[in-house]
């Protein structure tokens, strides 16, 4: 069937009754694809008389196509591709069916012959306006059937038929084969066309109660100033206007226009739908006996039973019950947090671990809180409606047990901040809103908004000019410090965050409360820097480097920074604790982002007054990394690695819940202080930054490999499962990515590298121009034996080139530095993964990423090794795609993935192989090359 409406055939819908045995016939018009050899089998031929065009008049005519059954139709129909505007639009028919089926939109009827069917509706607003679109848009050809009667230019009117096929897909889909099985030979489970008379007079009646115009609803009314009952007043409505509200009484005052309003059988169908709601709640029988039913005075039980069972009663009958609105949401509760201890704390006795707060309920009406007696009225009562301060007040159960047990457990310290800090709480398995008051909600605004400091006076002992954002942040770092809080610094390279933490380490010693040694931790690769930065810039302070075989920590100054990496850190750890430290700091922090790694275990078990992690990238591929960090700069604040990720990771990876990130977003912020370079007033000076993707087609040789890993390996991951398909997804990718690079790098060949790879031609063209005009570049890339054929290659052609990889001695790693910077070699080849941190390179005004890392913010962090401060000249960011490949679908994806990075949410290639094997086909497929 898809073949034939794919080959132009055109389709209409022929009724049946039941609706149910309804067909789709395809017939070949003029026009449509030959080919007998395309004829399904399995399909019966009818002829049938259809009204079709004619000259410039139509006539009717006999066409043999075939009849396809309800359920074959929509299952092609779903995801067919028609060509002819009739199929399109019965495909268009199809899905608006199937979403109403979706809906719930569908109910019991029996056709005039008596048989059982099911019927689509009722239809909202929406949907009626849809199915009108719908109808008003078919071509001839969809609706071409004949009309009943001699005439032979009347054809069927769209609208109708699109209903009569609406109702054919709901009467068929619903009666699944397991149906019969589980209820047995009834009515509406059976296929079979079988009548059953006996149904008609419930058939009718709920068909009138489903599909009838005007429905009804309760008002109530409380009692104010004479009035001393409660109303139920009868309230009538429309689907075709859900916005029109009638009062029952303008029925029988003004018929005629709220007949013009509601339809001709307002009355009629007022009437029943009000014995409806009589035998779902049994007092508005006192109703039917009034000659104008209008409004129903209520006892003081009945209308408390209007907030129970009745009202649940009356919805089960379509019947909606409305009480007042300020009534409603007059009442409110709020968990108030503040603290156990003696007015006068301090901010850090607050804080103190052995400290406790206390977290009660405050219930507020008006927005005025009440007092304690009124709280006492509240959770004594018995009834749903309370009277309070001159006024009935509709109280929710679980208010007035929170009223009755105003105090609960206190919090710890980390679980106050949390709350406060996101404005609710978890108790009981709800959500509940929160406040901080008292001296906590002081501390609680103060630490709200990292940016909101007053800059810091820079130390005396600084030998260098503090911008304003650097004061900030050395203001924020200071009270984080003497709070205890620590914090995360995650600026963008090359916005000075050593020079801030030497800062920090200067402003700490001024004061004998937090003065004492500090300890960094960083990688290898950074210990000159951090010397050569020290030096500079803090000339009076002690550094040493704990590295090296003859490593000691003896007559350590008391004002002395301390430089380890991260791997002496695991061997030396006990040494390293035998010290009170009064600050550590870890710099790119990022290497700790596994919190079951032995690197983070060491790190942790390091005792200091205060904790603070220094990276550009918080989080590069899940949120578990953000976990690592701030559990370790604020123990607790997160609370379980595996309740955060119950808790905030998949509800914000997974997109379930939109408000996860803002809630997360709130936590977080008062400890993490991102900048940007982009940031107004941030970093002025900087030159424009422009960023380009160079997209280049494959070799045939590079295609011809390309589609053989494909078809090869995604043999093999259909086969398989859980750990080893995840595997084999990520050996796919790879290879993917080294065939785009360069057939050499992915066969590991050495030579010919020339004319077999359209991302080395475009690189020497782009080295040409830039050496030639005297300028420098970095080029990235994230393996090792690529960048080593680069080196060979370009070494053949006469380019010099320097090459820094993981396995660079630090020593060689300073020097190859040095050598750029004073433009000795215009080329640097860098291992992303080796040098994608921690490197002033300014002299590049260009950046080339050879292949991609499939990470905005390790690229950006990569790239500003050349665009960070110091640099004084535009930088050209050149970004490298294989045209039509797992490159350049997934390059379309990274913007998207960097807004969610901005939100604090990351994901790496390891969320690819979570997709179905359809998915990942069509990621890796090739596409055209131009």
């Amino acid at each position: 069937m898809r073949e034939l409406l794919g080959a132009g055939w055109a389709a209409v819908f022929l009724p049946g009754e039941p609706a149910r045995l309804g067909r789709l016939l395809l017939w070949k018009p003029t026009g449509a694809a030959a080919g007998d050899s395309m004829a399904p089998t399995g399909l019966e031929t009818e002829v049938v008389e259809l009204v079709l065009p004619h000259g410039r008049s139509v006539r009717r005519r006999k066409v043999e196509g075939y009849v396809v059954p309800v359920a074959v139709a929509v299952s092609a129909l779903v995801d067919a591709e028609p060509t002819h505007p009739s199929g399109a639009a019965w495909q268009a028919a199809t899905r608006f069916a199937l979403r109403l089926l979706a809906d719930g939109r569908l109910h019991p009827a029996l056709t005039p012959a008596g048989y059982d069917t099911w019927q689509v509706g009722p239809f909202t607003a929406a949907q009626r306006q849809a199915l009108d679109a719908l109808a008003a848009a078919f071509p001839p050809h969809a609706h071409c059937l004949p009309e009943p009667g001699p005439a032979p230019v009347r054809i069927a009117e769209p609208a109708a038929l699109v209903r009569q096929f609406c109702d054919a897909v709901a009467d068929d889909l619903v009666r699944t084969p397991a149906a019969p099985l589980a209820m047995g030979a009834l009515p509406y489970a059976w296929r079979e066309a079988r009548a059953v008379p006996a149904l008609r007079e419930w058939a009718e009646e709920t068909q009138a109660a489903l599909t009838a115009d005007v429905s009804v609803s309760l008002r109530v009314d409380v009692p104010e100033g004479r009035r001393r009952q409660f109303r139920a007043v009868l309230q009538l409505h429309t689907a075709a206007d859900p916005a029109l509200v009638i009062e029952a009484a303008r029925l029988w005052s003004e018929p005629a226009e709220v007949e013009r309003l509601l339809g001709p059988r307002a009355e009629t169908e007022t009437l029943l739908a009000l014995r409806r709601c009589a035998r779902a709640w049994p007092p508005l029988r006192r109703l039917l006996d009034d000659a104008a039913p209008d409004q129903l005075r209520l006892t003081d039980d009945e209308a408390f039973d209007l907030l129970g069972d009745a009202t649940d009663a009356l919805l089960a009958a379509g019947v909606d019950v409305h009480w007042p609105r300020d009534l409603v949401k007059a009442l409110t509760a709020t968990a108030e947090i503040g603290q156990r201890t003696a007015p006068g704390s301090t901010a850090g006795g607050l804080l103190d671990t052995e400290a406790l707060l206390d977290f009660r309920w405050q219930v507020s009406l008006g927005g005025e809180p009440l007092t304690e007696a009124e709280m006492d009225a509240l959770a004594e009562s018995r009834r749903p409606l309370v009277r309070l301060r001159d006024q009935w007040v509709l109280a929710d159960p679980k208010l007035v047990a929170r009223a009755k047990r105003r105090r609960m457990e206190p919090l710890t310290p980390m679980e106050a901040l949390g709350a406060a800090l996101t404005g609710e709480a978890e108790r009981d398995g709800d959500r509940v809103p929160c406040a901080a008051v008292g001296a906590f909600g002081d501390l609680v605004a103060r630490i709200r908004d990292p940016e909101s400091r007053t800059p810091a006076p820079q130390p005396a002992a600084l030998e260098a000019t503090l911008r304003e954002y650097q004061k900030r942040g050395l203001a924020w770092l200071a009270e984080m410090c003497a709070l205890g809080l620590g914090g995360c610094l995650a600026d963008d390279m090359g916005l000075g965050k050593t020079i801030t933490l030497l800062a920090l380490h200067l402003h700490r010693q001024s004061d004998p409360a937090t003065a004492g040694p500090t300890l960094v931790v960083c990688p290898t690769s950074l210990l000159g820097n951090w010397q050569r930065e020290a030096a500079r810039f803090a000339p009076s302070i002690p550094v040493r480097r704990y590295h090296g075989g003859d490593r000691h920590l003896k007559d350590l100054a008391d004002d002395e920074i301390v430089l380890v990496t991260y791997g002496v850190l695991r061997r030396d750890r006990e040494t390293l604790t035998e010290h009170a430290w009064s600050l550590i700091a870890a710099d790119e922090a990022q290497h700790v982002k596994n919190p079951y790694a032995v690197t983070a275990r060491e790190l942790r078990a390091l005792p200091a007054r205060a904790r603070v992690a220094l990276t550009g990238t918080p989080v590069e591929n899940n949120l578990s990394e953000l976990w690592a960090l701030l559990d370790w700069t604020t123990p607790g604040l997160l609370g379980p690695l595996t309740a955060f990720r119950d808790l905030h990771a998949r509800a914000i990876e997974s997109g379930e819940d939109p408000q996860a990130a803002d809630r997360l977003s709130r936590l977080v912020r008062p400890f993490l202080l991102r900048r940007r370079k982009s940031d107004p007033g941030i970093a002025p000076e900087l030159p424009a930054k422009t960023e380009t993707d160079r997209v280049v087609p494959l070799t045939a040789e590079q295609a011809s490999l390309y589609e053989a890993v494909v078809r090869e390996t995604m043999t093999k991951i259909a086969e398989a499962e859980g750990i080893a398909r995840r595997g084999l997804v990520l050996k796919l990718l790879t290879a993917l990515k080294q065939i785009c690079n360069h057939p050499a790098q992915y066969l590991r060949q050495s030579t010919p590298l020339r004319g077999r790879s359209g991302k080395l031609d475009l690189l020497d063209e782009l080295i040409d121009t830039i050496t030639a005009e005297g300028e420098s570049v970095l080029v990235f890339t994230q393996y090792k034996q690529m960048a080593t054929l680069l080196e060979k290659h370009l070494a053949e052609r006469g380019v010099p080139t320097l090459f820094l990889h993981g396995g660079t001695p630090v020593t060689a790693r300073e020097e190859m530095v040095d050598r750029f910077q004073r433009g000795e070699v215009p080329v640097f080849l860098l291992s992303l993964k080796a040098a994608g941190t921690g490197l002033n390179l300014t002299r590049a005004t260009h950046v080339v990423h050879y292949d991609r890392w499939w990470n905005p913010a390790v690229e950006d962090q990569a790239t500003d090794r050349a665009y960070r401060i110091g640099q004084d000249k535009p930088v050209q960011v050149h970004k490298l795609l294989a045209e039509g490949t797992v490159e350049d679908k997934v390059a379309k994806l990274l913007e998207s993935k960097r807004a969610l990075a901005d939100a604090v949410v990351g994901s790496g290639e390891a969320a690819l192989t979570e997709l179905s094997d359809a998915d990942l086909a069509e990621l890796v497929a090739l596409g055209r090359q131009t």
